[in-house]
């Protein structure tokens, strides 16, 4: 059977719709907190087909507040090494910008929250992943760190009008800005106050998320789906 480490960096970042997905994938998977589980080191992949780092409120640098992210970025980096099959969203696709030399700050440009429009680019139509769905599709947002840059051999597969960075990949590593695990679910617990600070009304957000939800989650399902293709075929 297909087995994964799956990695939440937060708990307001857990695996979301991921969890049913694999489960509906027969993917077993092997659940790991940071700051509570032990993370493997990183001769331990042998035992896993592929690697889903989730997303959290540090930067991929930040091991004073989020010691287990030196661990992390080690089993990333040994990932890409072996290419073995990989997977960040938000703070784990960060993490692996970081590894490769990208340029992650904190608290840079326009935040993004909620369902936002992300744009594909013509190197998408040729991704194994990114392939699986059209040129433009909704995810939930939810960050105001992001990638400014990546080195020349990291391909860009997506971007929104606010985040040139929406997504990359690099060897059999893919990284998203956008959370594909998230739902409508996710923005009805935050908080409106915290929302408005950033100039984004809650309302509204839950509103798009009622007209965006359904098409987005078939899209993401997608994303995961050819992913999974990815780790299968490297299993075999």
């Amino acid at each position: 059977m297909t087995r994964l480490l799956v990695i939440v960096n937060h708990i307001e970042s857990q695996p979301g719709l991921l969890t049913q997905w694999m489960i509906s994938e027969n993917i077993e998977f092997d659940l790991r907190i940071g700051g509570v589980s032990q993370l493997p080191e990183p001769n331990a992949l042998s035992g896993y087909d592929g690697l889903i780092m989730l997303g959290g409120g540090y930067m991929p640098d930040e091991t004073d507040r989020a010691p287990w992210l030196e661990a992390e970025a080690r089993l990333s980096r040994h990932a890409l090494e072996t290419d073995l099959p990989q997977f960040g969203i938000c703070l784990g696709g960060q993490l692996i910008a970081h590894v490769i030399g990208g340029d992650v700050r904190a608290q840079t440009g326009a935040p993004e929250k909620g369902y936002t429009w992300i744009d594909m680019t013509a190197d998408a139509a040729q991704d194994p992943v990114f392939s699986a769905f059209g040129n433009r599709a909704a995810f939930v947002e939810s960050h105001v760190d992001r990638i400014v840059d990546l080195p020349p051999e990291a391909t860009l597969l997506a971007t929104s009008t606010a985040c040139r960075f929406q997504a990359f990949r690099i060897g059999n590593a893919w990284g998203t800005q956008f959370h594909p695990e998230s739902s409508g679910q996710n923005i009805r617990n935050w908080d409106a106050d915290k929302l408005q600070e950033l100039g984004f009304n809650k309302e509204t957000l839950l509103e798009q998320a009622e007209e965006r939800g359904e098409d987005s989650q078939r899209e993401a399902k997608a994303l995961l789906t050819a992913f999974l293709d990815v780790v299968r075929s490297k299993h075999q």
